[in-house]
């Protein structure tokens, strides 16, 4: 389980979150939504404790990837994974290896990581989290860069993690794979939690937080007429 209370933030004189509470049990997959700007990732930063006023978690049993999270050293994909055993203090090689091919990336074990694509990249960096073996996932954006595809490869990966039992927390900003995925969605609005719900029931609370007219047009078009 992670939980933060009652946390508020202000940063450069703006408030960024407002009084938020967010608790995920194992086996939850928790997908945070909202608009640009809404304390999403704060909110991320503060569950892992890198906010003043937050206790630090223990790095062997939660795994953090930030938000365009990348390596720009010369490292390779398998020694990008292997920086997940450091907490452990030691060079387990079988943890790294598992954690390659859950994300299938273990054919780029020995390319290196700065002359591979974004969303290569992307998924040696959540290779990393795996192979820490955490009890706790928290992930900024685990998604971006990504072809659908390897999206919903991810998704349907940390969704299994999460019926594992292990406790999944993740910003999104699709919704389509948080509403499809989650067993929750937690909605971020202008710093405040605007809905805490079952992810069947979110999809008009989510479209409201995005400012979407759902509901109130029958005939939706992606372009305006001619």
């Amino acid at each position: 389980m992670i939980a933060v209370s009652h946390l508020s933030v202000a940063l450069g004189g703006r408030t960024v979150l407002d009084d938020v509470s967010l608790t995920a049990a194992p086996g939850e997959l928790v997908a945070v939504c909202g608009p640009n700007g809404a304390g999403k990732s704060t909110l991320l930063r503060g569950l892992v404790g890198l906010l003043p006023d937050t206790p630090a978690s223990d790095p062997r049993r939660v795994a953090y990837v930030p938000q365009g999270a990348r390596c720009a050293w010369g490292l390779t994909v398998e020694q990008v994974a292997a920086l997940g055993r450091i907490p452990h203090g030691d060079t387990a090689s079988a943890p790294v290896a598992s954690a390659l091919q859950l994300c299938g990336i273990e054919a780029l074990r020995t390319a290196r990581v700065d002359r591979i694509s974004g969303g290569e990249a992307r998924r040696a960096m959540l290779a990393r989290a795996f192979a820490t073996e955490p009890e706790v996932f928290l992930l900024d954006e685990p998604t971006a860069d990504l072809d659908p595809a390897a999206a919903h490869a991810i998704m349907r990966l940390l969704r299994t993690t999460a019926d594992a039992g292990r406790t999944v927390v993740m910003v999104l900003h699709a919704l389509d794979l948080a509403l499809r995925y989650a067993d929750r969605v937690v909605l971020l609005a202008g710093g405040r939690l605007v809905a805490d719900l079952p992810a069947s029931q979110a999809l008009s609370a989510a479209a409201a937080a995005f400012g979407l007219p759902y509901g109130t047009d029958p005939s939706p078009r992606l372009l305006p007429p001619d």
